[in-house]
């Protein structure tokens, strides 16, 4: 070792390098364990059919294969099963020592149905009503595509009525019994006509949807009849190549963005929580930022550096550092309970005691959230007024400019760096917070986002959906774990993605300011 090797400051650039480079690693890994879990759920793996030592049949995708505990040597393999109105359970283990036999049928299907998860199945023949349309083989499979997209149709038709015309016509009826005798009769008796000719205009395509019904052989031999209107995607995943599959791929991706979400939420989509998530953030946004900025202005550029604001600012380092359940706990009390019941006693008085505003809401989620990221906020703030030259203030001053016009036009540019690092931390923590929203607007399903075209348009008393919460609900309050572990990590991987994105346009636009006020920062 050469000497004054440790006085040269060497070793500690090595333990700082390689402290980055494990923190690097980790998330990397994070990350990595996370895509890999997530990006291959929506991609169609071979259904595999496997004979067994007792004569009976299993056929399903393989997920897992693991030594089996307690007899070294002896392997298991997992499948999913599938037809959980069958089997009762959408994953089974088996023993390889019990498998004789090992083939990838060609005719096997992968049916993705509204109700009971996937099925899977070969094809046996088509009907409507006691009418034999199709058999099995290319001839069955081609009338099951046609089907489909004839009741397709018959789905869209009947999911507009049910949350479009017949839902308007619930909530006009509901407000003219809100008006109770001074409704006008006439009103009434037009809106009780349209409802019985939307009744029964679903209840004939209901029927009409449900003709069709296509037989299924499982792999045990016995037979499924599914109704045709059921089915929401139906595929051969060992007959498909890769651009095939990578449709598939597609097209289960963009019905997990845009869809809505089936089966206790471990199928279908997730767009109420994306859309939840995202609304709330901005809400959280506007109401922190402004008040952030402005508190962090008083306390630096006009009040009194005494004792007083020292002790201010240590609340607010204080505040940072306060749990989040706490702040959950005290918008309860003050939003909901507080100023949400006021507005209900003075302006919704007729609707007690069911409660408009004083229950929870994305309104109260997102302001409780709001006062949880302030004091970063006000943090962020400080440091970037504080890292202004004071000979810049000075002499604008001298110039003859007022403070306020100093402050608006000198300060504030110069800081707005600062500011955006103080929202890309807010933002980041708002965004995946979950324990405050549990108390105060979060749920499992709402059919009814806050934001849609019906007046007055921003319905911010009612409950929404979160990303942060969906995951919790489905990887730890599912009733079926194994089916909704995928659904975790690819919620997970699309929070990640979502809390980057809004970093990524906060710091552009950081670096931008900080490249236009360059001369003004030094």
């Amino acid at each position: 070792m050469r000497p004054g090797f440790w006085k040269s400051g060497d070793p500690f650039i090595w333990v700082t390098g390689s402290a980055l480079g494990c923190c690097l690693l980790m998330v990397a890994g994070l990350v990595g364990v996370i895509g890999f879990n997530a990006l291959g759920h929506f991609w169609p793996a071979p259904l595999v059919r496997l004979d067994l030592a007792d004569g009976s049949r299993v056929m399903g995708r393989e997920t897992a294969r693991q030594e089996i505990p307690g007899t070294p040597g002896a392997w298991r393999v997992q499948l999913k099963v599938g037809n959980r109105d069958t089997y009762g359970l959408d994953f089974r283990w088996v023993d390889e020592a019990q498998v004789t036999g090992r083939e990838l049928p060609a005719g096997a299907l992968v049916l993705e149905r509204q109700e009971w998860g996937e099925l899977y199945g070969e094809l046996v023949g088509l009907r409507e009503g006691d009418h034999p349309l199709a058999g099995e083989g290319e001839a069955g499979w081609a009338e099951l595509k046609r089907l489909m997209g004839l009741t397709g149709e018959e789905r869209e038709r009947i999911r507009e009525l049910e949350r479009g015309e017949l839902s308007d016509l619930t909530r006009q009826e509901k407000e003219l019994r809100a008006l109770g005798d001074e409704a006008p009769g006439a009103e009434q008796e037009r809106l009780q006509a349209r409802f019985e000719a939307l009744a029964e205009e679903l209840g004939r395509l209901r029927g009409e949807s449900e003709r069709y019904v296509a037989s299924l052989r499982l792999a045990g031999g016995e037979e499924r009849q599914v109704k045709v209107v059921e089915i929401l995607r139906a595929y051969r995943p060992n007959q498909m190549g890769w651009p095939a599959k990578a449709g598939v791929y597609l097209s289960r991706s963009w019905e997990f963005l845009t869809g809505e979400p089936r089966e206790s939420n471990t199928e279908g989509g997730i767009f109420p929580a994306l859309y939840g998530t995202v609304l709330m953030v901005v809400l959280m946004s506007l109401a922190a930022v402004p008040f952030g900025v402005v508190a962090a202005l008083y306390l630096r550029e006009y009040a009194g550096q005494g004792p007083l604001v020292q002790a201010i600012r240590v609340a607010v380092n204080n505040l940072a550092g306060v749990p989040s359940i706490v702040f959950g706990m005290f918008g309860l009390g003050f939003f909901v309970y507080g100023v949400g019941g006021t507005i209900d006693q003075v302006f919704f008085s007729e609707a007690l005691p069911s409660p408009t505003f004083g229950t929870g809401g994305i309104l109260w989620a997102s302001m409780t959230l709001a006062l949880l990221t302030v004091p970063v906020v006000i943090v962020a703030t400080e440091e970037g007024l504080a890292a202004v030259p004071r000979e810049l203030r000075e002499g604008s001053l001298a110039l003859g400019s007022t403070k306020l016009q100093m402050i608006w036009r000198l300060v504030l540019p110069s800081a707005l760096p600062g500011i955006l690092t103080g929202v890309i931390l807010a933002t980041a923590r708002g965004a995946g917070e979950v324990a405050p929203l549990m108390i105060t607007g979060v749920v499992k399903l709402a059919p009814d986002l806050p934001l849609d075209g019906v007046w007055p348009f921003f319905h911010l008393e009612r409950k929404f959906m979160h990303l942060g919460f969906h995951i919790y609900d489905v990887g730890f309050q599912s009733p079926n774990v194994e089916a909704a572990r995928p659904m975790v990590f690819t919620t997970t991987l699309l929070l990640l993605g979502i809390v980057l994105a809004l970093n990524l346009i906060a710091i552009a636009a950081r670096n931008r300011l900080r490249r236009r006020y360059a001369s003004s920062a030094f």
